[in-house]
């Protein structure tokens, strides 16, 4: 996979995303007809895309917590999976086969039955710029037992990294997956492509996206797979070989503490917990007044009066956004945030 999206990452709130090169994705009247919306979570994705949140310091707001949480229980087998997931550059195609159901069982079978062609050419590219280890020799060379303890790795980082996690990953992605197909069922794909990143542009038929690297999509009639996703940040990311299946994966807001389970109480002390909750609730993602009350589960006046508070402390920005009003997060607010998870 490229997953050149995994490099150059930034909190959301204040990522600068670069316009000189960008993933240009080709559409056609059929590809746009195909394109869907995965309800799942992708879990050999997630584990891949995890492996750069645990190495690196982007995200500190919401992933600092979970990354303190499981190093300590990350396998000793992970090694082989940060041979093939670099840091920075390239990672393995392979890693990340699609399959139907999106479930671990089945993408480890596929990925044990990965085709020696393909393992080849992928550590032919992995190879390009790092010097690669003796057995990625063997692993080239298509053995089953090297293949093996390379989906054996996978499956023991999954188990002890993010299974206590997946209920929530998963519950995010459903919730983020049925906000989506309601911009498609309210404005098409046209409002969805708006929504999908920051630096996302539509114009038919090509769906502009920044990227570390200039990259065309050419989808063919294929369609595209839209997979939301709880461990990429920053930038999408996609396969480097554009003849495999097509998929695009993007990041999503998250809570704040969410690998506690404890996201509001440090704040509730100072702000009350409904105003707690409207705060982090906004710094996930701007949200009209409406949306606050929504995923807040409070009435609508109440929605309005708490982020009127949090706008006079200077925490939360408001603006007039049609028929709306669009809260945001401030820098202040962030930092109070950030504080409260510490």
């Amino acid at each position: 996979m490229s997953n050149w999206g995994g490099q150059k990452k930034g909190g959301m709130s204040c990522a600068v995303f670069p316009v000189v090169v960008v993933l240009r994705i080709h559409f056609s009247p059929q590809d746009l007809a195909r394109t869907r919306i995965s309800p799942r979570p992708h879990p050999m994705w997630e584990a891949l895309l995890s492996l750069y949140r645990l190495r690196r310091r982007d995200g500190e707001i919401v992933f600092d917590e979970w990354r303190g949480s499981v190093r300590p229980k990350v396998p000793s087998s992970t090694r082989l999976l940060t041979t093939l997931v670099p840091q920075s550059g390239y990672a393995a195609d392979f890693l990340t086969p699609m399959t139907e159901n999106f479930c671990l069982a089945e993408g480890l079978e596929a990925l044990r039955r990965t085709p020696k062609r393909r393992l080849r050419a992928d550590l032919s590219v992995l190879g390009r710029d790092r010097r690669l280890p003796a057995w990625a020799t063997t692993l080239a060379d298509g053995r089953a037992d090297a293949v093996g303890q390379i989906a054996d790795a996978v499956d023991q980082y999954f188990t002890a990294c993010l299974a206590p996690y997946w209920t929530h990953i998963r519950g995010r992605v459903d919730q983020e997956h049925a906000r989506q197909a309601q911009l498609v069922a309210e404005g098409g794909f046209e409002r969805l492509f708006a929504d999908l990143h920051p630096s996302a542009r539509w114009h038919y038929p090509v769906l502009c996206l920044s990227y570390p690297v200039d990259q065309d999509l050419h989808l063919g009639g294929r369609g595209l797979r839209l997979v939301p996703s709880f461990f990429c940040q920053g930038m999408p990311t996609t396969l480097l070989d554009g003849d495999l299946e097509p998929v695009l994966l993007y990041p999503i807001g998250h809570t704040v503490g969410w690998s506690t389970g404890d996201r509001t109480r440090p704040l509730a002390s100072l702000l009350g917990r409904t105003r707690a909750r409207v705060l982090e609730t906004i710094g996930e993602r701007p949200c009209t007044t409406s949306e606050v009350a929504r995923r807040t589960d409070t009435s609508l006046p109440t929605a309005s009066q708490q982020a009127s508070a949090l706008r006079a402390a200077g925490l939360v920005a408001s603006r007039q956004n049609g028929q709306s009003v669009l809260h945001s997060i401030t820098s202040l607010g962030l930092a109070l945030l950030a504080g409260a998870t510490q």
